[in-house]
């Protein structure tokens, strides 16, 4: 389910080979997905299929966890919070894919004057309201899932990988914003869409080095080790 979300979620360099009238670089990434788009239909579905199969994942993953109670306390809290931050990013990327904006502001000067008028369905707000959840699920479930990873010998390509990854997120993820608010302000977008979709495609390149960390069936270290010390001593 992870791996299906990475590529779902990577649907957008399908832009590269189909015309969608929209400049990667300049574009928010959401105006593929825009009512007014032609194509905004399938980008809508990948995103819809992204969301959901990653919030099946953590939900599964949060009800068969299980941890010996003598590490239960440490492993537990960074487990339980990361599968959580990335429930929270797959329920609000679901929501934003059903929330879609009307028109593309960006390559649209009408669609931006309406927005700054506030002329523009309440989809926006909310397009921009689940956006930002979907960050925030994203960044926390990437922190929390690579310090348990750290601190408790899980996962070992995420052990190795994840810092890096978590690290050009948070580059990539500062940029978006920064862009956004210049765009916001009138002074032009900042290489907008190309800071978007480095944040999205980071995002998927985590989710599928987790997916292929889980499926190399590697037992957490600490956990391991405490399992085997109660089948020495029960007590």
């Amino acid at each position: 389910m992870l791996l299906l979300s990475a590529l779902a979620y990577t649907a957008w360099v399908l832009e590269v080979v189909l015309s969608t009238g929209l400049d990667p670089v300049q574009a928010y990434l959401s105006e593929l997905a825009a009512e007014d788009q032609p194509l905004g239909g399938l980008f809508r579905a990948t995103d819809l299929v992204a969301g959901l199969a990653v919030l099946a994942a953590a939900v599964l993953a949060l009800a068969a966890f299980h941890a010996p109670a003598r590490a239960r306390a440490a492993a537990r809290g960074w487990a339980v919070a990361g599968w959580a931050g990335l429930a929270l990013f797959g329920a609000a990327t679901a929501a934003d894919s059903r929330l879609p904006l009307s028109c593309a502001p960006t390559s649209d000067e009408m669609c931006a004057a309406r927005e700054t008028a506030g002329l523009v369905p309440a989809t926006h707000t909310a397009h921009a309201v689940t956006s930002s959840l979907a960050v925030l699920g994203a960044l926390g479930g990437l922190t929390a899932l690579t310090v348990a990873a750290r601190r408790h010998g899980w996962w070992p390509p995420v052990r190795r990988y994840g810092p890096w990854l978590l690290g050009a997120e948070l580059v990539a993820t500062g940029w978006s914003l920064g862009a956004i608010a210049a765009f916001e302000a009138g002074h032009g977008t900042w290489a907008l869409g190309a800071g978007q979709r480095l944040q999205v495609l980071l995002v998927a390149l985590w989710l599928a080095l987790l997916a292929a960390a889980l499926h190399s069936g590697a037992a957490p270290a600490a956990v391991a080790r405490a399992r085997r010390s109660e089948e020495r001593d029960p007590v």
